[in-house]
């Protein structure tokens, strides 16, 4: 792992760099990692900020949609000026404001079974802040496929979940052990339909981001098995194991 911290970013990420289970070698990790975010809405836009803040070397963001008046409540990197402007756009202007020497690539389309395996490939995480379980499916297939650290999320209401999936270990279970594609309805993450606090959003993908700095530190227990689910509005917090299901595709 070539490589070098300048004194600017000493200073920068003193405050993390500090903490004895991150030090330089810490820091040096997170300046090489590549992690690829799906979806740059309410938990994509906090994922991408906090990565970027942490120093996180070369981020990937993914989405066709733009930025709609509707958004701004929730998804922290865009503001009034950025209505009708392409999401990656806007939140790259924004990232490179926060931290220039993060490099930031942009996918300007729609994930399909025809591209992901392209857009993946070079990274080494993935984060899920897709807000339908078409995509949600497609991104599970293809980490499982190519054996990507995958980090999930899902928000509705005051409710979030969050899942890790550490494919390279062959016991960890998929989004398919817990849903069944057929029998899920993508109403119940529709914020058009269903609503959500902005604040959930923030939450839930600050925890995804943090996931993902523990993984590339090699840090504490992640949710690998567990999903945790996040109640606000009555502050709850619960681990729930998932079981290998033995017919499952990941089997």
């Amino acid at each position: 792992m070539n490589v070098k911290i300048n004194k600017n970013q000493l200073e920068r990420f003193s405050r993390q760099i500090i903490l004895k289970n991150i030090g330089i070698i810490g820091q040096k990790k997170i300046i090489h990692s590549k992690v690829l975010i799906v979806g740059i809405g309410g938990l994509g836009c906090p994922v991408a900020e906090f990565l970027t803040r942490a120093g996180v070397g070369t981020l990937g963001i993914v989405d066709h949609d733009t930025v709609d008046v509707s958004n701004l409540h929730r998804q922290s990197l865009f503001n009034d000026d950025d209505i009708r402007k392409s999401k990656v756009d806007a939140a790259k202007k924004k990232l490179n404001k926060i931290n220039p020497k993060t490099k930031i690539i942009t996918y300007k389309k729609k994930i399909t079974k025809n591209n992901l395996k392209e857009i993946i490939k070079d990274y080494d995480l993935v984060v899920d802040g897709t807000d339908n379980f078409k995509s949600k499916f497609l991104i599970n297939d293809y980490c499982y496929n190519y054996k990507k650290f995958l980090v999930m999320g899902a928000i509705s209401k005051f409710d979030g979940h969050i899942f890790t999936f550490n494919f390279s270990d062959n016991k960890t279970p998929c989004l398919r052990c817990f849903f069944q594609e057929e029998e899920i309805s993508d109403d119940i993450l529709n914020c058009e339909y269903e609503g959500v606090l902005g604040t959930v959003a923030s939450t839930i993908g600050t925890i995804q981001a943090n996931e993902v700095l523990k993984k590339i530190l090699k840090l504490g227990k992640n949710l690998n098995g567990y999903i945790l689910i996040v109640d606000l509005l009555n502050l709850n917090f619960r681990k729930v194991k998932l079981n290998k299901k033995e017919d499952c595709v990941c089997k």
